[in-house]
């Protein structure tokens, strides 16, 4: 992928209102450019509403990652559970419509993940390793409006560190 800054659409705006709040500071942050595709094999996509699963791309540390939208209180909850595994260079991004202090469990999650706090402008605030079906808080260091999981290892491996920021 050429290296450039993706335009945001309605994301934010959308999860802000499916989340009854839609205040003017989530109006002001970025969003990431949709795409949509049907999942369908065990560890792929699983649809959301009206059965679609919608994608974004973003640049992670130099890398195209396919990230599936999680923007809704459904989608969040569920998650990545029950996934048994990822494609390569695949992961969830959990979209808020607001930056709060985020709090993550891997309940009937299989597969461990890494997870990547971002803020308004997608700075990397911590990453933190999740075991797979573990039970403990795994908390942002400080108020973050999205959060990308990826499977264990990916951001250590491709070099992605705190700081460094996601291009949506």
């Amino acid at each position: 992928m050429i290296r450039r800054s993706m335009m945001w659409t309605g994301l934010v705006v959308a999860a802000a209102v499916a989340c009854g709040d839609a205040g003017d500071a989530a109006q002001e942050a970025p969003r990431p450019v949709l795409s949509s595709e049907r999942g369908a094999a065990d560890g792929a996509p699983r649809p959301g509403e009206n059965g679609v699963v919608r994608t974004t791309e973003l640049r992670v540390g130099g890398v195209t990652v396919t990230a599936e939208i999680a923007d809704t209180p459904a989608l969040r909850e569920r998650g990545l559970m029950e996934r048994q595994s990822l494609p390569e260079n695949h992961g969830m991004l959990f979209v808020y419509p607001d930056e709060q202090e985020r709090s993550f469990w891997m309940r009937n999650t299989p597969l461990a993940l890494d997870i990547a706090f971002l803020d308004r402008s997608g700075t990397i605030i911590n990453i933190e390793t999740m075991q797979a079906n573990d039970d403990e808080n795994t908390v942002s260091e400080r108020p973050a409006m999205f959060a990308l999981e990826m499977e264990a290892g990916w951001f250590e491996a491709n070099g992605v560190t705190p700081g460094m920021r996601v291009e949506f």
